[in-house]
Parts: C-alpha cells; structure tokens; sequence
C-alpha cells in the first residue's frame, strides 16, 4: 500500500503537527503492509524536515511542493493541486496529517484525516475572530469528506461525536495515539542551554496559545522564586513557537523582571529537545484544554517529574505518574505549591515504551483504521 502523507503547513520551524506527520511515516515504514510513503511538504519546510527527522528509511520520499506560503495559496493546493498530485503517485490512501479543506469528490481513493483537538470550538481565541469561522469551517468540512478519523486520544474522540454526529456509523472513527520514540537518540545540548548547569531548570514545551496558560507558570514561579522556595539559579526554560501570547507573555517577564530567567527556545531537534527532558529538575504543563499533548508523553518517557493541570486528558496520558494541580481562582498558588513540592521529590521511573504510546501499538492502530476503510 502507498500511503500519500500530505505535511503541508503554514510554520518555517518544527511543530507538533510536523512531527506528528514524520512519525506517520515512521511509524508505517516498519510495517510490511506498507510499501511506500510519500510525505509532502512545502519548499520552506524540506530543510527542516530533512534535518529534524531523520528519514532512514527507503520507503520514506520527502515530495516538495513550490508555492507562496500564504493562506489563499495553501489552501488552493489543497483543493486543486492535491487530487492531481494524488492520482499521479497512484497513491493507495491519503492521510491528513491534520484537517484542511478539499473536496472529496475528487478523490478516487479512501481518506483518512488526524484531529488533534477541536480547538476552534474549545478555545476560539487561539484563533481570533473572525479567523477562527475560517477554522471551524475547513475543519467541518474535512470531519464530514473524510472516510476515517484517527482521534489522537479519548477525550478528543468523545468531544469530536459530542460535535459532530456520525449517523448510523458510515465514518470509522478511532483513537489512534501518538507514539515516542527517543531509543535511537544521542542527546545534545541546546545552543542557549550551554552555559547552564543540568538540573538547574524548570521545563514546558508548549505553543504561545492562551490554552496552554503559560502565564500562569511564569507568575507562579515569580512567586516561589521571590519566597526563595525556588533556588535563584533555577531557570524557567520555555520551549515553543511563538504565536497569540507571545507578546503578553514578554511583556510579563518584564514586568515580574524575569529577563535573566526566563530563557525561550523554539525549533529544537529531537537530540536537543531530549537532553532538556533527561537534565530538566521538573516538567510543567499548565493547560486548560489539549487534544493529546505529545511533549507530556515525551517526559514522562524520560522520566521527568511533572506537574500538570488536572484536565481529563491529562489523566488518560499520565494517571498516576504527575502531581496534578487545579485550575480554579488559586491556579498560581496550586501551581506554585505543587512546583515546590516536586522540586523535592525523587526523580520517576521512565514510562514503558511498551505501554500504548510506543511505536509499534501506533502502527497497529493505523493498519486497523487504514484496513477498515479498504
């Protein structure tokens, strides 16, 4: 089977959605059911993708597409370039590495479409008005054109049939989770990480959006950092392409004077971003609301100690290995106790990659969607 990964998306650096495609086709490269990958990816991402990911496999053809990286140009490709494209590899599936708009009409060959969250109707102002009417439309449409939807948890499949019904069960829907893989990996220290020493830092690894609540992380350290419960060389590394926030979150680093604190990272390779997770004191993740959170999975992995807010997906991904914190009106006190506390704690035992987050189980749920809908 020939299996036409479409990767073609907006950021000139690594993200989450990037990486999820690369382990598509890792992933289904190591199955003997799968002849042939095809991943496609605009100019301005091919130096990256070839760098960050690692592509050894010879099923494995990284496809570059010319064109502006504008919106209206995305999205014509989409609609009239990728049916061309798609019949001129004589691809057997196409896969979605996340919803954008086509018209399935003009597809002769099954779909399968990865939703990671439904976040324009969870957390509209990730988006902005009226941009995020632009979101929920593609994303309506892809849900409805597409044969298979590969849910990247439980909370995300049970949100998606609470939005959008599935009459009489003609769509295959399934939860189909994404896997780390850091075996193969000889870590690196970061550029800017240099200079600091190995478990002097609290770590996030999370977008500038409103729903991750890195504000609150920042004051609720401010705060533990002024009450000397937090050691003055204890660094707070954020990690994460700009985007909504990242206006709001410098300017409140300024304003608590952090600039000596608070160190930003974006764009890391897997080498680099593995170090961080084996030599960080603590993992935090603050979000009111996330679709799966791979960066979560990925520290518990390497056995970080994590504090996380106590949202159900959280509960799916972590269970018992995180300190979980409320988000109500004491989220920065909550946060900061918990933060404290932790600090202090043993270092966890790695999670099992032979639990549901490995490779191999990802590629069987894969296989099982792809058979279903052939």
């Amino acid at each position: 089977m020939h299996v036409l990964i479409p990767a073609l998306h907006r950021p000139t650096k690594p993200t989450g959605v990037c990486r999820h495609a690369a382990n598509l086709a890792h992933c289904l490269a190591e199955t003997e059911h799968i002849s042939q990958i095809t991943l496609v990816v605009g100019t301005w991402q091919k130096t990256y993708f070839e760098q960050s990911f690692n592509f050894q496999s010879p099923k494995i053809n990284l496809l570059t597409v010319e064109l502006k990286n504008t919106s209206l140009a995305r999205n014509r490709w989409f609609i009239l370039g990728l049916p061309q494209l798609t019949r001129k590899l004589q691809a057997d599936l196409l896969h979605l590495s996340f919803p954008f708009p086509f018209i399935r009409q003009w597809f002769g060959v099954p779909i399968v479409a990865s939703i990671h969250d439904l976040y324009p109707y969870e957390c509209p102002e990730n988006f902005g008005y009226p941009q995020v009417w632009f979101n929920r439309l593609f994303l309506q449409q892809c849900i409805r054109g597409s044969d298979g939807l590969a849910c990247v948890s439980q909370v995300t499949l049970k949100f998606l049939n609470s939005v959008f019904s599935n009459p009489q069960n003609q769509q295959k829907r399934c939860v189909v989770y994404n896997y780390v893989d850091f075996s193969d990996i000889e870590i690196s220290v970061p550029q800017n990480m240099a200079d600091t020493t190995a478990k002097s830092f609290v770590l996030c690894v999370a977008q500038h959006r409103k729903n991750k609540n890195l504000d609150l992380l920042i004051q609720a350290y401010a705060m533990h950092l002024n009450k000397q419960t937090i050691a003055d060389d204890m660094k707070l590394v954020l990690v994460g392409s700009s985007g909504p926030e990242t206006d709001a979150l410098n300017d409140l680093i300024t304003s608590l004077a952090l600039q000596e604190q608070v160190i930003f990272l974006s764009a890391l390779t897997d080498e680099e971003l593995c170090w961080l997770y084996q030599n960080c004191g603590l993992f935090v993740i603050p979000s009111s609301t996330e679709g799966f959170c791979l960066p979560l999975v990925e520290a518990l992995s390497c056995g970080c100690q994590v504090v996380c807010s106590d949202i159900p997906i959280f509960r799916e991904v972590g269970s018992e290995a995180c300190t979980y914190f409320q988000l109500d009106d004491d989220s920065i006190g909550q946060l900061g106790d918990a933060i404290a506390t932790s600090l202090t704690s043993n270092r966890s035992a790695p999670l099992s990659s032979a639990q549901a987050f490995s490779k191999e189980n990802t590629a069987k749920q894969l296989l099982d969607l792809y058979q279903s809908i052939t």
